[in-house]
């Protein structure tokens, strides 16, 4: 799961643990397999690439724009962080 929230969302609101953070504003370059700046983690991971957002609004965008880079299995948490929240999910303090 990539984070993309922003650092006072993530203070605030607390964390899905084990979650990469990925400002949104970078994500493409940080994901996109051919980017020379793509992130290891993100790279090596196995199963789908599922972006968080706060509300699920720009996360969905998000997971659209992976697509048409090639990252044929990015998908978004619909809802986002506060979905999770909702189902009562566990979550950790923020930084």
């Amino acid at each position: 799961m990539v984070d993309t929230r922003s650092y006072e969302d993530r203070r605030d609101h607390g964390c899905v643990e084990g979650a990469v953070v990925i400002h949104r504003n970078v994500l493409e370059w940080r994901v996109d397999p051919s980017s020379a700046h793509r992130d290891p983690a993100v790279a090596s991971r196995r199963g789908p690439l599922i972006v968080m957002c706060q509300q699920g609004y720009s996360s969905s965008l998000a997971a659209a724009t992976l697509q048409q880079l090639g990252v044929l299995d990015a998908t978004d948490l619909e809802g986002g962080f506060e979905a999770w929240v909702a189902a009562g999910l566990p979550v950790v303090p923020g930084p």
